[in-house]
């Protein structure tokens, strides 16, 4: 063997050892991955159950602090109220004693206070890092009218307001109690960061809030990246008890929340979810514009009449449409949305607030912190992303404790849109999570929530006020095998000639009306209506029996129908249908001439239990 063959060898050798290392590297690598995402879950699950289990917070409510007479008087005299709301003095006990707090309290359970009457106590600054300015405004509005001194920094702050805040936060004889900021100032305002630590340093910082403090987690249906400079807080000023406050956040969200903002030895307060006084239900979008535009005029002018409410809607361009037939039609109405000047979306809200607008047509920019108490009407008359916002949105109405309705409109168009232009699967997810809301023809509406937010529920927590329990029907289970087969049959044909079917040419093509061309033989007309085949699809697509494929444009996203993940080829496709399938139509479920909705009557066909479905 000579040198070059020698040299050839070993390197050969080398090669091959190095070869094998690398592959037993990689075998490593990967049982650490395994390992560190067990890890990961584990903790999760020690998280949740630490959650689950914590102890009882009664203590924090019978305490009895050095604070407690005053507690008691700044309540009655300055605020109006004679007794707290569930959870409240716990909360206010727990951060008057330092405590790190995350406090879980419904929409209009009065999350405002836990932060506003302690800073009365304190007598020195609390910091609110609160979403959105509107809804910044709105809580500054409420604060002046009870002669408690608020103020905020924001971007369109002029020169002499900063300065006036500056120097308020470091002097000690300052009567500023509460100052407002966005998560996007503390993230990029340098000379606000210099002041807060000149004003801690001083001891003049009681306690940091932050609200809706779910959009910390990326979990959350509302993330917001800003929000993830809030984490620096506990470091930056140790011994300063943080405050998170929101009315939408699950166990799981919650354990993110503590991670993220190293809380993880906060006190977790839940309120219950239950809003007694709201009446939830769901009844059908007319498909025609100008039919759904007239039901909406029959409700404020009939059933509404005289009343405050608020309509949301998803685009600017429907709130804008909406707002405008309204106002044609005699209403007065307006709308809000994100595009709007600041000073005009100021005045709407006033107005609304003065009720010189009986609704507002709103976009989500109309959002967290509308705190209007005579609320009587929350219509959605597009399908909000998510039970989230869902229960967030509908929770604006009844906060002074009477009854108010919570309606949404639903069509299985609006909710496949959401699905399109979801971002994530998360955003999937929480869209399907209110299809099966709104599919769902017999449980309980307030019971549904109550599971989606792994709250406790009893039978006797609704009183009949949802239109479920309300009014019963029974459920009957149908074989939808063949319509499954039918749909797929149609959804592969067009397939084969280069064509995706949306959820209107898949509708048109079941019911052989439309273009010809996407017909085939093999598929009769259903016997059933088109409103109750919507549903077998919504259904369908909630059991991933079908699936939604985006397709995109230059201008939006489109929601294609195809063959889902879940096989049929082991037996029969059952879907449980009520005696009164699909939804009563909005002029129909309302009785304009009294507060209560007659029994609705059926206005789709029962559906027989044989494959012609």
């Amino acid at each position: 063997m000579n040198k070059e063959e020698d040299y050839l060898m070993k390197l050969t050798k080398i090669e091959s050892t190095i070869e094998g290392l690398q592959q037993q590297q990689k075998k490593i690598a990967n049982k650490i991955k395994i390992l560190l995402s067990e890890k990961e879950e584990l903790q999760h699950q020690h998280h949740l159950f630490k959650i689950r289990n914590r102890p009882d917070i009664s203590e924090w409510v019978d305490k009895k602090c050095e604070w407690s007479v005053q507690v008691l008087a700044i309540l009655n005299e300055k605020f109006k109220f004679k007794s707290f709301r569930s959870k409240q003095l716990a909360a206010i006990n727990a951060t008057l004693s330092k405590k790190d707090v995350l406090l879980l309290m419904p929409t209009g359970g009065g999350k405002s206070l836990v932060y506003q009457l302690p800073a009365l106590i304190t007598k020195r600054l609390t910091l609110v890092v609160s979403p959105l300015i509107s809804l910044i405004e709105d809580q500054l509005m409420a604060l002046k009218k009870l002669g408690i001194e608020a103020n905020t920094l924001n971007a369109s702050s002029s020169k002499e307001d900063k300065k006036h805040v500056h120097s308020s936060m470091t002097d000690g004889n300052s009567k500023l109690r509460l100052l407002y900021v966005t998560p996007e100032w503390v993230a990029k305002s340098k000379t606000f960061m210099t002041y807060m630590q000149k004003c801690f340093d001083k001891g003049y910082l009681d306690r940091i809030v932050i609200d809706e403090v779910h959009c910390c987690s990326t979990w959350g249906h509302d993330f917001r990246k800003e929000y993830n400079f809030l984490g620096f807080f506990k470091s930056m000023f140790p011994g300063v008890p943080i405050l998170g406050l929101t009315a939408t956040a699950t166990m799981s969200i919650l354990v993110d929340i503590q991670n993220m903002l190293s809380l993880q030895d906060a006190l977790i307060i839940t309120a219950p979810f239950n809003r007694p006084n709201l009446y939830y239900k769901v009844v059908r979008k007319p498909p025609d514009k100008t039919d759904c535009l007239e039901a909406i005029e029959k409700l404020l002018k009939h059933k509404y009449k005289d009343q405050s409410g608020i309509i949301y809607t998803s685009t600017i361009k429907d709130c804008e449409e909406i707002s405008d037939s309204l106002k044609s039609r005699g209403l007065k109405v307006n709308c809000y949305h994100a595009q709007l000047k600041a000073e005009h979306k100021k005045v709407i809200h006033e107005r609304w607030m003065q009720n010189k607008y009986q609704a507002v047509i709103a976009t989500i920019a109309f959002g967290m912190g509308i705190d209007k108490p005579d609320v009587r009407f929350v219509i959605h008359h597009s399908v909000p992303k998510s039970m989230e916002s869902l229960y967030q949105e509908s929770g604006r109405a009844g906060r002074d404790g009477n009854n108010a309705d919570c309606v949404l409109m639903f069509s299985l168009s609006d909710v496949l849109r959401n699905v399109s232009m979801a971002s994530s699967k998360a955003e999937e997810k929480y869209a399907k999570s209110i299809l099966e809301y709104c599919l769902d023809q017999a449980h309980c509406r307030r019971a549904l929530i109550a599971e989606h937010f792994e709250d406790t529920w009893r039978q006797t927590d609704c009183d009949k006020m949802c239109d479920h329990c309300k009014y019963k029907k029974v459920t009957s289970s149908y074989d939808v095998s063949t319509a499954l087969k039918d749909i797929l049959a149609l959804v592969e044909a067009a397939s084969m000639k280069g064509v995706k079917l949306t959820l209107n040419k898949l509708i048109t093509a079941w019911f052989e009306t439309g273009t010809k061309d996407l017909r085939i033989s093999t598929v009769k007309k259903p016997n059933c209506t088109k409103e109750q085949a919507e549903h077998i699809v919504g259904w369908l697509i909630l059991k991933e029996y079908l699936n939604i494929d985006k397709g995109y444009t230059m201008y939006t996203t489109i929601a294609y129908i195809q063959r889902g993940s879940n096989d049929i080829s082991n037996g029969k496709v059952i879907m449980p249908f009520t005696s009164n399938i699909g939804y009563p139509r909005v002029p129909d479920a309302i009785d304009i001439d009294s507060s209560d909705d007659p029994v609705v009557e059926p206005v789709m066909k029962k559906i027989k239990k044989n494959v012609s479905v």
